[in-house]
């Protein structure tokens, strides 16, 4: 389903030999007609790269103009040298589009430890702004352009229709989050719908589009490695800012691969303001949250989808506790577990591994009221096990792509929800002979 490039943006993905495969991207220019609102979620771990260092020091702001990304380098741990080429690089992308040096945001990713090969990077930004386009096929380069060890690029969209009338329960009216259907090899994690929310009838559509890379040193906070989300609507940086937090804590910080949080984690949110829609208030306000919160849960099961040697998605859920932080900590505990995903990836029903796992995470429960189901089917209940199919709860284990973990404690009625990815020889070989 196509996603259409929100008014006022133009992209360009283009090859400028940083990766040694031509036929890959390496290199992302985004621009802005007019200076936008700019909102930026970051990695928490104290190594970061020196992208991350600029960015946040840039962010919110009212007049972005550009951003620029490379993949293959990750510009971390490059000590003074790297944060000069950072605001070369930013410096580059904002003449490129005729904007001020401090009006740009930039991105790395990729191998650590490494220079920025700035001349290539120069050369890649001016090509990048010969191409810049607002059609479907440069939405792809862009996104593909951010991809190191991704099998396919992640793009999700909402469109937010204002309507005329409210419903009859006097609610909001749109729907709950949609499930992401897991790709097939090869086939790219893209979709988009519309969220109705009540306005007059002078009010336009507001489009957000995102796009964003990950498959590998993912685990919060954040874990989505590096994310742009554009939209046209208008919000002023405080709102920005706070509805991308909003988001990025119910999306992207409840992802895991592994549970390493990278160095160069990066969601960057930018507001333009070219729908005409006017400054987002109440339930518009509201709509595009839920809107944009629907992108960022879409971008981040893509980014698990895809976890490198990843043989199966695994959803976490639990419920019963007395707060929400809990019911976060216990999820976070169980998708971590080595045990719990090797144990998915071989597709052994065991109970034990999960339950414990629990037990470990630093919450108080009473273990003899909690409840395990796995695909549907209850295993342990009341803390003990219960006869159960193994058979069949192994089979829908092997023959599914999707995994569902339903822990249910007695604490309270606050739930959480986690995605992870089993643990696979082939994630191992991967990551063994990344660097060489």
């Amino acid at each position: 389903m196509t996603i259409p490039v929100p008014k006022g943006y133009r992209l360009a993905g283009v090859h400028c030999r940083i990766k040694r495969d031509p036929q890959k991207n390496d290199l992302v220019l985004v621009v802005s007609g007019v200076p936008a609102v700019a909102a930026g979620v970051y990695t928490q771990n104290v190594v970061h790269s020196a992208t991350v260092a600029l960015d946040r020091s840039r962010t919110p702001s009212d007049r972005i103009r550009a951003v620029v990304i490379n993949s293959g380098v990750a510009n971390a741990c490059t000590g003074r040298r790297g944060m000069e080429d950072a605001r070369k690089m930013a410096a580059l992308a904002a003449a490129a589009c005729g904007a001020e040096e401090d009006q740009a945001l930039v991105m790395s990713t990729g191998v650590i430890g490494e220079f920025l090969p700035m001349k290539k990077i120069e050369q890649g930004i001016a090509s990048a702004a010969g191409l810049l386009g607002s059609d479907e096929e440069s939405l792809l380069a862009a996104a593909r352009g951010m991809m190191t060890t991704d099998t396919v690029p992640k793009l999700a969209g909402r469109t937010v229709e204002p309507v005329l009338h409210r419903s009859s329960n006097n609610e909001l009216g749109a729907t709950a989050v949609s499930a992401v259907p897991l790709r097939k090899h090869g086939q790219d994690a893209r979709g988009t719908r519309q969220i109705k929310c009540d306005g007059s009838p002078d009010r336009h559509s507001v489009q957000i589009t995102g796009m964003a890379k990950g498959a590998a040193m993912i685990g919060p906070n954040m874990a989505t490695m590096l994310t742009v989300i554009l939209t046209d609507a208008t919000l002023d940086p405080t709102a920005a800012q706070d509805t991308l937090a909003a988001a990025v804590d119910e999306s992207f910080n409840c992802i895991s691969v592994e549970g390493h949080t990278s160095t160069s984690d990066t969601a960057l949110l930018l507001a333009n303001g070219a729908s005409d829609a006017g400054p987002l208030t109440g339930e518009e306000l509201a709509a595009f949250r839920l809107a944009l919160g629907e992108v960022c849960v879409e971008l981040a099961r893509a980014i698990i989808a895809d976890g490198e040697g990843a043989t199966h998605l695994i959803t976490v859920e639990v419920a019963g506790c007395a707060d929400a932080q809990s019911a976060r900590r216990i999820a976070k505990t169980i998708s971590n577990s080595a045990l719990v995903k090797t144990a998915v990836a071989g597709a052994d029903p065991n109970w034990g591994r999960i339950v414990s796992a629990a037990g470990y995470a630093g919450v108080p429960f009473n273990p003899e009221e909690v409840g395990l189901r796995v695909n549907g089917m209850l295993l342990y209940q009341g803390g003990a096990p219960v006869d159960f199919d193994a058979e069949a709860v192994s089979d829908s284990i092997r023959t599914g792509r999707d995994v569902l973990i339903q822990l249910r404690l007695s604490e309270g009625d606050l739930a959480a929800r986690f995605w992870t990815t089993d643990l696979t020889a082939e994630y191992i070989r991967l990551n063994a002979n990344y660097h060489t």
